[in-house]
């Protein structure tokens, strides 16, 4: 039986969950353990923060904000910042351990989903011997070699709605509104 385990990584974007339903669906269909790494790869470091997924745990989640799996935008595993027996911080990399556990808990797979940051941090592991496929995600549709990303076009149509209804409000009330959007 094949091992999956997902990831989410970085900031917001509009269909993480969306990404995170279908892949344990499409999964399980196939007869397919899926797992999910709270916090970006926190799951790798800390068997309490790797969950199973099951069609029944993603179920009404397709349509939320956010992601059931956390995320986090300063867990470079290659670079992380950590408290030794002094008190103080210092960078380790715990790149080593991630490899080990994920060789430990017999993953044939890792879905990364994240921008470019996210991504790069996956391209690192695939060097190391992890096989991931990197789902692209950003509001800004900053990432080479994609057209789009799925955050982005959701973040275009809720800045247009938002910008179409401040556009009769600044004219009944005589005013000029400055927006500003991401990307």
């Amino acid at each position: 039986m094949k091992k999956v385990v997902i990831s989410t990584g970085g900031g917001d974007a509009p269909g993480l969950n969306a990404v995170i339903y279908a892949v344990v669906h499409a999964c399980y269909r196939r007869g397919w353990e899926v797992y999910g790494s709270k916090s970006g790869y926190g799951g790798f470091l800390d068997f309490d923060e790797m969950i199973r997924l099951m069609p029944r745990d993603v179920e009404g989640i397709y349509a939320t904000g956010g992601t059931i799996l956390g995320s986090t935008n300063k867990g470079n595993p290659f670079s992380r910042p950590v408290e030794n027996l002094a008190g103080e911080i210092q960078v380790v990399n715990v790149s080593d351990k991630i490899m080990r556990n994920y060789k430990r808990m017999g993953f044939d797979c890792h879905i990364a989903i994240g921008g470019d940051g996210s991504l790069e941090i996956a391209h690192r592991f695939t060097q190391l011997g992890m096989r991931v496929i990197g789902v692209p995600k950003t509001i800004d549709n900053d990432l080479e070699i994609t057209d789009r990303t799925f955050g982005f076009d959701t973040a275009v149509s809720t800045a247009t709605n938002a910008l179409d209804k401040l556009h009769s409000t600044a004219k009944s009330h005589d005013r000029v509104m400055v927006v500003e959007v991401m990307g």
